[in-house]
């Protein structure tokens, strides 16, 4: 199917469940052909880190909650803000 650019931007929700189904879909810009919506191939394995790749190392158990030190750290100290009126 072959679809004008500004009527694929209204139904593209329909358009990528034809494109999955295996129609083929073509995107026009004044009766050109400009892009085809094409499925991606299942991608499988690990991700990779990108920018952070032999850059940052985690060791230790980050599931571990921290010490309260720390926690109490993230927030400062409650005042009683009704006897300051």
């Amino acid at each position: 199917m072959k679809i004008g650019i500004h009527e694929a931007k209204t139904r593209l929700s329909k358009l990528i469940p034809a494109a999955l189904a295996g129609e083929e879909v073509i995107i026009t810009k004044s009766g050109k052909p400009l892009v085809k919506l094409v499925p991606l191939e299942n991608q499988s394995g690990d991700r990779p880190l990108g920018i952070y790749a032999d850059k940052l190392k985690l060791e230790g158990d980050l599931l571990k909650p921290l010490p309260e030190d720390v926690i109490d750290d993230f927030w400062p100290p409650e005042t009683d803000h009704a006897l300051s009126s």
